[in-house]
This record gives C-alpha cells, sequence and structure tokens, in this order.
C-alpha cells in the first residue's frame, strides 16, 4: 500500500481543514517545499496535494505550488482542486504533475473523465468525495443524490484505474478511516481505491492495508504527530 502525505493549498499556504469546511483552514506548515522535502527525506514516493481556492472556485489556482513541487521534490505529485477542463488536466500533465484527480467533474460532466482517461491512461484519478453516502461537489458545498458507488462504477466504465474516496465526515478527524464504505468501495470496482479522511495511526494504516486497499492519505495525522510517517511507509512496505 503507497502513502501519500498529503499538502492542502489555500491561498498560498499549507493548511488542513476539519470536515472539509473552509473556514476551519488552519496553518500547519510555514513552506510547501520543505514539507515536501520532509516527506521525501521520510521515505515517501508520492506526494498528494489539493487546490482549496481551486476547488471552491471551479478554476485552478496556486499552480506555480504544485508544479514547484514537481520540479525540485523529487516526489510524484498528485493534484486535485479546479480541475474541470481538458486544459486543466493537459497544463499539469505537461508540467510534470504525475497525476491529476478529477472530482467534482466527474459528477457534473463525466465525458471530460472519459477523454482524461482516454489520452492519458493512469495518470487520471477521479476524487470521490462523500457525505453519508452521497457524492458532494464544488469544494464539498454542494451535496448530490449520487451513491458513491454508482459514480465509482461509473468512473471505472469510463476508465478510470484509481479512484480516491474521502469521508469528508471523518476529514481532520483523526476519528478513524470509514473501513465499511472502504471496503464496500474495493469490493465494488476493481479500481485501485485510496482511502482519505480520518486516519490517525498507525493501527488504521494496518487495517487498510489488510483491507487490500492500493493507498492513504494522510495529513493531519503527520502534522498533529499521530502518525509516523517512516513507520506507516516501512509498515506497508514489509
Amino acid at each position: 500500500m503507497i502513502i501519500f502525505p498529503a499538502i492542502d493549498i489555500k491561498d498560498e499556504t499549507c493548511v488542513r481543514l476539519y470536515k472539509g469546511a473552509m473556514e476551519s483552514a488552519e496553518k500547519v506548515a510555514e513552506s510547501y517545499l520543505d514539507t515536501a522535502l520532509a516527506f521525501k527525506q521520510a521515505g515517501s514516493t508520492w506526494i498528494h496535494m489539493v487546490d482549496l481556492n481551486g476547488a471552491c472556485e471551479g478554476v485552478r489556482k496556486n499552480t506555480h505550488i504544485f508544479t514547484d513541487v514537481a520540479e525540485h521534490a523529487g516526489l510524484k505529485v498528485e493534484v486535485g482542486g479546479g480541475i474541470r477542463t481538458m486544459e486543466d488536466v493537459a497544463f499539469y500533465l505537461e508540467r510534470g504533475i504525475a497525476r491529476v484527480v478529477i472530482g467534482s467533474a466527474a459528477v457534473k460532466n463525466p465525458a471530460l473523465v472519459r477523454e482524461a482517461c482516454s489520452r492519458y491512461g493512469d495518470r487520471i484519478a477521479v476524487g470521490i468525495d462523500a457525505r453519508n453516502g452521497l457524492v458532494a461537489t464544488e469544494g464539498w458545498v454542494e451535496t448530490s443524490e449520487v451513491s458513491y458507488l454508482t459514480l465509482a462504477k461509473e468512473m471505472e466504465q469510463a476508465g478510470v484505474k484509481t479512484i480516491i474516496f474521502t469521508d469528508i465526515d471523518r476529514d481532520g478527524t483523526l476519528t478513524g478511516p470509514n473501513l465499511e464504505q472502504l471496503t464496500a468501495l474495493n469490493e465494488a470496482v476493481s479500481c485501485d481505491v485510496v482511502a482519505s479522511g480520518g486516519i490517525r495511526n498507525i493501527d488504521d494504516i494496518r487495517a487498510l492495508r489488510d483491507a487490500g486497499l492500493y493507498g492513504a492519505i494522510c495529513g493531519r495525522s503527520i502534522y498533529n504527530g499521530t502518525l509516523s510517517l517512516p513507520e506507516a511507509i516501512a509498515l506497508c512496505e514489509a
């Protein structure tokens, strides 16, 4: 299982949110590049980055930060937030980003996902963010009537190889991942499933690994010190 340490960017600052609420943004690091380099030093090969301004405004923001990390940190960078068009997808993938995450557009414009997967293959991931099993969009402000499993199966048919699933009500809470929904998702589709939201400690990492998941995104647990990144990576490589 791959550990994806996370950096969320709001107004060019490294922050974490609580249950997806933008007003809860809390600064967690002074330098995005120093933080990324520390993740690399700890043994990471990937980093998960989110453009929170982009997610809410529906356009790319803070782009220089993501391309800077891709160029200088020696990590494979996965970026989500504000990716709504093929131009957005191409912008990142042609500038050293390893994988882009399509979120809201997966619900509202599934044709974009099909075209992106056709052109870029496994460099496209879809982020499915849910409350009570229903998909949320536009920076988690809007909740749809679409089940996360229904959307996942549609994305699988569209050619998606990687799905990132976030239980919004657990995001930033350190209360543990939603193993029930993650397991149901992993069993419902052939896609690689990445867990996001609620991860607190090494026991959570072990449970996700044992459930057969492809990856786990860890943010607040690393910044708060409840999870040792080197220990988590070592466990998943054992």
